[in-house]
């Protein structure tokens, strides 16, 4: 009996001595996990990279916690990372061309990018095999919002094709975002401007076709990327490193990976869509060589986003791409690789 109270204090002791240890690494796991918010432009396959790291937990393994906010387009992304209801913002640069060229102090600064071309399509009310440019003249379209990059890459595209956007057809750019395809539905105009999965939604329905790739016709261009604001990024470098390494991740996976492997990984992301649609969409993207290789966003890119917001009439005059883009975590990211 003695000698089985004499064990039973000595596990007591033990375990004692033990608990407060395991309370305090499990505080210290738990306080090593960052919360962040990413607000995007809109929910996409076309972002596939993005879906894939979260799904594949690639900022989970970085020790990132992750909320993801649908902003419903550009302008809405960045005032969330200006009033700070976001951490990081996923939209096109050229919100944060607008924002420094205003005089922000603290302006956004792009640190990684994830596609290199357009991911919207030119939607019909008729199937066309041959559609050209041309036959745009004199139709209404609904567009994008003035200054957005979707309405600037669609009238770069119009200009190559020497059509005048301005006066050769209307273009609509009072619909919301989020609800183009609806008004297209609706009976408004003769062609959308739409991203996936809307594009191929509108064909299933039977309320559309897609008639031609805004990617395919503009060729590489930065469409997309990440940014935080400077003092973010200061005060934060260890959370822009990680989760520019998962980023990279992302883009490694869809660029050695398979249509059918990339539509079952992010099937979660589209509970509303069938996985046949998920991976029809995804080679679409995939085909036209949609993603970046790696997140580093190059001064070429930056120039040629300048030259189309220049050539749209919204930038009187080139911004710095040393300060408006920092190189540093993804080419930190690719040598992890």
């Amino acid at each position: 009996m003695k000698k089985y109270i004499s064990l039973l204090i000595t596990m007591t002791i033990i375990l004692i001595a033990t608990f407060p240890l395991t309370a305090c690494n499990k505080d210290k796991t738990d306080n090593s996990i960052k919360k962040i918010t990413l607000c995007e432009v809109t929910h996409s396959i076309f972002y596939a990279p993005q879906y894939v790291a979260i799904e594949n937990g690639y900022f989970a393994d970085e020790g990132l916690e992750l909320t993801v906010t649908n902003g419903f387009g550009a302008d809405k992304v960045m005032t969330a990372l200006i009033s700070g209801d976001a951490d990081i913002g996923f939209m096109g640069s050229e919100s944060s061309i607008y924002v420094y060229a205003e005089g922000s102090d603290d302006y956004a600064v792009n640190f990684a990018g994830l596609t290199q071309r357009a991911g919207n399509f030119l939607v019909g009310r008729e199937a066309n095999d041959n559609f050209e440019w041309s036959e745009l003249k004199g139709k209404t379209v609904i567009g994008g919002r003035a200054g957005g990059m979707p309405q600037m890459l669609f009238e770069y595209i119009l200009k190559k094709n020497n059509i005048n956007p301005e006066t050769d057809l209307e273009i609509l750019q009072n619909v919301d975002f989020g609800s183009t395809s609806a008004a297209f539905t609706s009976g408004i105009g003769d062609y959308t401007v739409e991203f996936e999965p809307s594009a191929t939604l509108l064909e299933q329905q039977g309320e559309g076709h897609v008639i031609a790739s805004l990617g395919v016709e503009s060729g590489y261009v930065p469409y997309t990327a990440y940014c935080a604001k400077k003092s973010y990024i200061k005060k934060n470098p260890d959370v822009i490193q990680k989760f520019t390494n998962a980023t990279q991740k992302g883009l490694d996976y869809v660029n050695t990976h398979s249509s059918a492997e990339i539509a079952a990984i992010i099937a979660p992301q589209f509970k509303e869509t069938d996985i046949a649609t998920i991976t029809a969409i995804v080679e679409r993207y995939k085909s036209q060589d949609t993603w970046k290789t790696s997140t580093v966003f190059t001064e070429d890119s930056f120039n040629l986003l300048q030259d189309i917001l220049t050539q749209a009439g919204e930038l009187k005059s080139p911004v710095p791409y040393s300060s408006l883009v920092t190189t540093e975590f993804s080419e930190k990211a690719l040598n992890k690789q």
